[in-house]
């Protein structure tokens, strides 16, 4: 993975892998395993608060690869399993939840949600009751946020979905699924 210096060095990065080089993930490996990864911190390490309540409260930038072949959409939920303390987890409370992304997408941008999402993804509704990303805001503890991404071999026919029912959709149509997990606890810069 690369390094970068500034926000804007990895939004160009995201950028590139959006809309870079217009090849389909089609014909990916079916050898390599589907990934995913974000610029903005790698897999067990701590969100930067810039993506939490206690920041700007925008979604990190995420990227993957190496989707299976009949892939007809992507969908992404992010969830804590930590609420509201990871000493005593009561529920799992989710912040964000996008289906019917393009199969030729390769990410989503730093701040998706104001900057655009790819044409034909839907947002669904978060524990927030808002459809819109909404970053980790622990009351206790530090917490862990899991990003899951599922390749799909249908698209969904469901309107503002929150993640039961995207989950009921999926249910017998996921190819491969991907995971990063962070994590945070208020005061973390």
């Amino acid at each position: 993975m690369a390094s970068f210096k500034s926000r804007s060095a990895q939004l160009a990065y995201v950028l590139v892998l959006l809309f870079g080089t217009g090849a389909s993930m089609g014909g990916a490996d079916p050898a390599m395993a589907f990934k995913l990864t974000s610029p903005a911190f790698k897999s067990g390490a701590p969100i930067p608060s810039l993506y939490t309540c206690e920041g700007k409260d925008i979604s990190p930038p995420l990227v993957w690869d190496s989707a299976p072949a009949g892939t007809k959409s992507l969908a992404l939920i992010v969830d804590d399993p930590d609420a509201p303390d990871p000493k005593a987890p009561k529920r799992v409370w989710v912040h964000w939840v996008l289906y019917n992304i393009p199969p030729d997408a390769k990410g989503l941008a730093e701040n998706a949600d104001k900057i655009g999402l790819p044409a034909g993804a839907v947002r669904g509704v978060a524990d927030s009751r808002k459809a819109a990303y909404g970053g980790p805001c622990p009351p206790i503890g530090r917490h862990r946020y899991f990003h899951k991404l599922y390749a799909l071999d249908t698209t969904l026919d469901l309107a503002q979905a929150n993640k039961a029912e995207l989950e009921a959709a999926m249910k017998g149509h996921v190819l491969a699924q991907a995971e990063l997990m962070g994590a945070y606890q208020k005061g973390d810069r």
